[in-house]
């Protein structure tokens, strides 16, 4: 099946944005270091760190997703605890990047937060425990009656149906 492969897949997209994420904002704060930039009067080496730790954090972050992905592949099992709730919070965070991405960005961007959004549902889905559970407890449907459907309600006159099905006044 296509679990482990699509599993397999987002746990390297999550590495890739991880390393990705921390090299942008390591770049970012030491151009704002250098070039000695300031926004609202703020100090450029308070900046500067700030992006620096902002984005070892984000980026540890989305190790963290990416090793309870590999998780998930490795063990042919879906994620339970916290490995569910970082997959899923990392879904949460991809979708509503996707949305500032149009705007800011592009429809590429865009397009790449969809398709890693679209990565971490499957891989999220394609181990749904409870689905699985439940069709195979579930009984085969019984076949629908061959005869005329019977009148549930009673005729809009206000009398009440016979056995047979014909009103009757009363």
């Amino acid at each position: 099946m296509l679990r482990r492969p699509v599993a397999l897949v987002t746990a390297v997209v999550l590495f890739c944005e991880a390393v990705g994420i921390a090299l942008l904002n390591w770049s970012l704060g030491t151009l704002v270091d250098r070039q000695q930039m300031s926004l609202a009067g703020l100090e450029p080496a308070k900046m500067s760190a700030s992006s620096k730790i902002g984005g070892l954090v984000f980026g540890l972050y989305f190790l963290l997703c990416g090793i309870a992905a590999l998780a998930v592949c490795l063990r042919n099992r879906p994620s339970a605890g916290l490995g569910r709730i970082l997959l899923i919070s990392a879904a949460v965070v991809h979708a509503v990047l996707g949305a500032f991405a149009v705007g800011l960005i592009g429809w590429r961007a865009f397009a790449y937060m969809m398709v890693v959004l679209a990565l971490i549902v499957l891989t999220l889905m394609t181990y749904d425990r409870d689905g699985a559970r439940h069709a195979a407890k579930a009984p085969p449907a019984a076949p629908a009656p061959a005869g005329p459907p019977e009148e549930a309600a009673p005729p809009a006159g206000g009398g009440s149906v016979s056995a047979k099905g014909a009103p009757t006044t009363g």
